[in-house]
């Protein structure tokens, strides 16, 4: 506790002339406030970082509207004498170290942001306060979602989206969480705020005013809006929304192999078949006629009732080629498989022993070197990037 000071100190106090009555501390006006919040806000800034707010492009933006209102609360005559007490460390005071030209332009480029920002230049709250300037989140927000503008060639990548979509469908590609700060690089997919983005462009590196790699993005979505941003505004945009997910590559590694390894995983076989039925169309096309499916077991057992069983055209069958799959999904590569060569698909209808009629839906009218063909694209994960054209019997881009 302050010990008290007794009536006769007071009174030799006043005997020596010295004003011993406290001085009531006049009501600061609420603007008056305001100039002084401001000013402790750039006084923080200076003890933080020892030096006063700086004007320039570099900057990050709120010291380069601290440098703003410094200027400002230097200017006023009115501020200068509320501030009179309080500036201490002689703030309004000091003169920047840079020429005059400099300051000029980089003042005058920096009063334009801060009206670009929502920030009245005349008003009591332009000097004194940062009242409606947005937060860095919601600037950051505004940058990843407000920068959109309509995509003017998105015919050429509305193929892409559909084709994604396809894969994603047959099993061919999926959806991963996305990590945060994960990758980014030309030509991937990603999911954000329930939308498809296909990163199609991007730009040279550089360092960032915050001293880190940044590059410039062309991003292209599946509603036909495209925006241009910065890659770590995309990071940044994935890892606020919780539901993003990345689109794996149309890559699914080494799928069938000729020779096991010790850590392999055998899960079947992908099977070609060619039908020995004496059905007239199947007899005249017989070599570009083949079923394509797949058995966890053996491909021989698979096919030992054949002439019995409608999928297998109720009739004996000849093993063309079989492929051991290990550790994937069987059923997903038959989908894969079966979606591509769908153009090709036999329109076939056979009656069985009873009479039905019946649909095979596992053959299809295309040559055995074209199937390789595609399961040799599917093994080094190109198949996506093509299509099968069965007018011309070949496998294209």
């Amino acid at each position: 506790m302050p010990k008290q000071v007794s009536k006769e100190d007071l009174e030799l106090l006043g005997e020596l002339g010295v004003e011993t009555t406290a001085k009531k501390q006049a009501a600061r006006t609420p603007r008056e406030q305001r100039i002084i919040a401001g000013y402790e806000e750039i006084e923080r800034f200076v003890e933080q970082h020892g030096r006063m707010p700086e004007h320039g492009e570099n900057r990050d933006i709120f010291e380069r509207l601290y440098a703003v209102r410094l200027d400002r609360l230097r200017k006023s005559a009115e501020c200068r004498e509320v501030l009179g007490e309080i500036d201490r460390k002689r703030l309004l005071d000091v003169e920047d170290d840079v020429p005059a030209m400099a300051v000029n332009e980089g003042g005058a480029m920096d009063e334009a942001l801060l009206e670009a920002l929502g920030v009245a230049q005349n008003t009591s709250s332009d000097i004194t306060q940062l009242t409606h300037v947005r937060s860095s989140q919601e600037k950051m927000a505004a940058e990843e979602i407000a920068q959109r503008t309509p995509c003017k060639n998105f015919g050429v990548f509305k193929p892409l989206f559909e084709q994604v979509q396809n894969d994603l469908t047959s099993g061919f590609r999926k959806t991963l969480k996305y990590q945060d700060n994960g990758e980014i690089k030309k030509g991937d997919f990603f999911i954000v705020e329930g939308q498809k983005a296909y990163v199609a462009d991007w730009g040279e590196p550089f360092i960032s005013s915050y001293n880190k790699p940044d590059r410039r993005l062309r991003v292209i979505y599946d509603n036909g809006t495209e925006s241009d941003l910065l890659l770590r505004s995309m990071q940044r945009a994935l890892n606020r929304d919780e539901s993003s997910r990345r689109v794996t590559d149309p890559t699914l590694g080494p799928l069938f192999s000729d020779q096991e390894a010790d850590d392999d995983q055998t899960v079947g076989y992908v099977y070609v078949l060619r039908s020995r039925s004496d059905n007239p169309f199947i007899a005249e096309n017989r070599k570009v006629i083949h079923k394509i499916g797949i058995t966890k077991g053996s491909v021989q057992q698979r096919v030992a009732n054949a002439s019995k069983d409608p999928t297998y055209l109720l009739a004996d069958v000849e093993i063309v080629e079989t492929y051991k799959v290990s550790n994937l999904d069987l059923k997903r590569l038959e989908k894969i498989l079966h979606k591509f060569f769908d153009p090709a698909r036999l329109d076939l209808q056979l009656k069985d022993r009873f009479g039905f009629g019946v649909e095979p839906r596992e053959w299809f009218l295309v040559p055995l070197p074209i199937i390789e063909e595609a399961i040799q694209k599917l093994i080094d994960g190109t198949l996506p990037k093509y299509r099968y054209d069965p007018k011309e019997g070949q496998i294209k881009p």
